[in-house]
């Protein structure tokens, strides 16, 4: 009996304790049912309105029907023409599109040539394609998604329903022609882990020094807010650049991931989203009242970065809400780096976009962590 009330004791105690510490109870409560809601919602593996680009060099009413036919299928958009293939291809590279669909001149006697138009054999030059399309491999979703269109019927263009061999399109896969499901995976890791580890070793970093009772010690010194920052994210740095290191250099011996970049752009773009996630983490750290809390921030920031960011699902698969928030991670921009840089050989003055983010993000937080941190005694 007297153990029940003991217990009964420590049970009402760490009631009382959680309920006087509001954001953990706050973090328990709030984190599943957002969480459940976001995912919910955003995660669609039945992907629509993927980004396309067109050159059109038959520019005939042929062509134009044939544009509508594809886009009422909702599984591709047209957002951009390109007049030739080249540029077609530096779109794709920098991720500005994710296919392109060529049309030939000769759509026309492709068409009357196709065997689904009910021609005799007899009556038919060597069939072929009508058009072809160019597709950025390196994401088996969106490969996919494309290549269930290569025998899309066009009942309108080709006056009957029937399939038959070629198929409409010819499709080319760039970057992973094989489809290796690695390629994709090994750079998006990257964004992973260094999300996680470089978020999770900054966002204790004021209040450790807190509970350790260093603070005393730094309210000594002349050191300002603005170097305490920098001096607590420096050391990371190196730490994140080995384990992008590691974890790109065991994924091209292992599973045979090419590294078509230059090692001087992803190390600026490593650089950069390190920066950004470990600023991520001094801003958590001024918030978090110790680091039980500061641990469950970092997992509220680091499951969005996992589901949201195009590690695990298409960007373009979410709907606009979702694609939204992906935005303000750090993880989705990054992503697009590594990706564009390790498989396309993409330069990153073509990304402006995702450099910017960077750089304003760092500033901001950097900011805002300096502002809120209080150099003294709580």
């Amino acid at each position: 009996m007297k153990s029940l009330l003991r217990i009964h004791a420590i049970f009402t105690k760490e009631l009382r304790q959680l309920r006087r510490d509001r954001m953990t109870f706050g973090m328990v409560v709030m984190i599943p049912f957002i969480q459940l809601m976001l995912f919910g919602y955003a995660i669609n593996t039945n992907i629509r309105n993927i980004p396309a680009g067109l050159v059109d060099q038959s520019r005939s009413s042929l062509s134009r029907q044939l544009v509508q036919t594809i886009s009422a299928s909702q599984v591709l958009k047209f957002i951009a023409q390109y007049p030739d293939v080249r540029q077609a291809e530096a779109a794709i590279a920098s991720a500005k599109v994710r296919a392109v669909l060529v049309i030939p001149p000769d759509l026309a006697g492709r068409l009357v040539s196709h065997p689904a138009a009910g021609l005799p054999s007899a009556d038919r030059k060597s069939s072929r394609p009508l058009a072809q399309w160019l597709v950025d491999g390196a994401d088996p979703v969106i490969a996919g998604a494309v290549k269930s269109l290569r025998n899309m019927p066009l009942t309108e263009l080709l006056r009957t329903p029937v399939q038959s061999s070629p198929p409409t399109f010819e499709v080319t896969l760039l970057y992973n022609p094989e489809q290796r499901t690695a390629v994709n995976t090994v750079p998006g890791i990257v964004a992973v882990i260094l999300t996680m580890t470089m978020i999770m070793f900054t966002s204790a970093a004021i209040v450790r020094e807190s509970e350790r009772g260093n603070m005393e010690m730094l309210i000594t010194t002349p050191v300002r807010p603005l170097e305490l920052m920098l001096g607590k994210i420096v050391p990371y740095m190196f730490i994140g650049g080995l384990q992008v290191t590691i974890i790109l250099g065991l994924g091209h011996l292992i599973f045979k991931v090419p590294i078509n970049g230059s090692l001087l752009q992803l190390a600026g773009a490593t650089l950069l989203f390190i920066a950004a996630s470990l600023t991520l983490g001094l801003v958590i750290s001024t918030i978090a009242k110790n680091q039980l809390q500061s641990m469950q921030m970092t997992i509220f920031v680091l499951l969005p970065s996992i589901l949201l960011s195009g590690f695990m699902f298409p960007y373009e698969g979410m709907p606009l809400p979702a694609q939204r928030i992906a935005e303000i991670l750090p993880a989705t921009h990054f992503i697009r780096l590594i990706r564009g840089v390790v498989l396309r050989d993409v330069q990153l003055i073509n990304m402006p976009y995702d450099i910017a983010f960077f750089a304003c993000f760092i500033v901001v937080g950097l900011t805002a962590a300096s502002l809120r941190f209080k150099k003294r005694l709580d």
